[in-house]
């Protein structure tokens, strides 16, 4: 394999791991840390409904399934920029 693929396949890899990186770290802030201070944010409200308990129910699951379209869309560009992209 020549040198210029090699070092394309280095940088699509380094990109892909540092936006998996990413959204592991959303992942576990929006599973865990949020549900941690629950308390703390039930000072605020957010329609009406007081914040820990909202992000319990609603707010981690919204924020998942546009993490799983945020990502799919970064990764999909850093495919493209590679050429590793579907036609």
């Amino acid at each position: 394999m020549s040198q210029d693929k090699t070092e394309a396949r280095t940088r699509h890899w380094m990109r892909t791991k540092n936006l998996t990186i990413v959204v592991l770290i959303l992942w576990f802030i929006f599973s865990f840390v949020v549900h941690w201070f629950a308390n703390e944010l039930n000072a605020a409200s957010f329609l009406g409904f007081p914040l820990g308990y909202y992000m319990a129910v609603q707010g981690s699951l919204i924020v998942f399934v546009v993490l799983i379209f945020v990502q799919n869309v970064l990764q999909d560009k850093i495919d493209d920029e590679a050429g590793f992209g579907e036609e």
